[in-house]
């Protein structure tokens, strides 16, 4: 895209513009494919510029310890050590987004289940669905200066609705609304097909934009979620649960919604 600029002679020139994009951002490495793969693969078909920045997808140190609430979750995606999960997550969500054709973005904050205060004591110990520790409250702060940062004028910027209340999606909607920019809201999956009840009750009260989605699209979208295979157990007992869940989300409508607030 240009525009013109004239100079005193009369005579015009171009000015180059960088093209306007679509920000998805993603708490963690499979967020913003989960639950926005198929809008995401229309809108590369369309020519539409895509980034899904990952915020959560920082790798701590070798030497750090490791609380029993993330030993048990290293358990259940069969893993072991911190560097073997970020690496083969970094993996899975690189193929993911290779099949909707976006570009990701990695930034280097740690999973909840990674942090500590300045004591060494693990923030989250026993249950990841609690609001936000007080220690965390700094990275509003960061996230929001990051996006600011990274932000343009023109991008249409895309965050999590926060159903299920995961602390790291809260932190990361604080920020998006912190920045000012204006705001669409994508409804967390699996949390809204976990919570159907939250997910109409939250939604309910905004307005909705919808996004048709191709039968070509959902086979993307399937695929891209297919990527993230050391998640297919734990959130959708296996592969092909995930499948028939997102086919069955999709056949309501055959779209997908996005969200303004009020």
């Amino acid at each position: 895209m240009a525009q013109n600029t004239p100079f005193a002679t009369g005579f015009t020139i171009f000015v180059s513009r960088l093209p306007s994009r679509w920000i998805y951002l993603s708490p963690h490495l499979d967020d913003a494919i989960l639950s926005c793969g198929g809008i995401i693969f229309e809108q590369r078909k369309a020519g539409i510029s895509v980034e899904i920045w990952n915020w959560m997808s920082g790798i701590p140190p070798a030497d750090a310890p490791l609380s029993d609430l993330a030993r048990s979750v290293h358990a259940e995606w069969g893993l072991v050590s911190t560097k073997e999960v970020l690496s083969l997550r970094l993996a899975e969500d690189r193929l993911a987004a290779l099949r909707v054709d976006a570009l990701p973005r990695y930034f280097n904050l740690l999973d909840c289940i990674y942090r500590y205060d300045e004591n060494g004591e693990a923030l989250y110990t026993e249950d990841v669905f609690i609001p936000p520790h007080a220690a965390d409250a700094h990275l509003v702060d960061e996230i929001a200066a990051l996006i600011q940062e990274n932000l343009r004028k023109d991008d249409t910027l895309v965050c999590p609705l926060t159903i299920g209340d995961h602390p790291d999606h809260v932190l990361v909607r604080r920020a998006a609304e912190q920045v000012g920019h204006p705001l669409l809201y994508y409804a967390d999956i699996p949390y809204t097909l976990w919570y159907p009840e939250l997910y109409l009750e939250i939604t309910g009260k905004l307005f909705a934009e919808t996004y048709p989605i191709s039968k070509a699209g959902l086979f993307a979208w399937q695929d891209a979620v297919a990527a993230y295979i050391s998640q297919m157990g734990v959130l959708f007992g296996g592969e092909e649960m995930m499948k028939n869940a997102l086919k069955l989300h999709w056949r309501i409508t055959r779209a997908t919604q996005l969200f303004r607030g009020q």
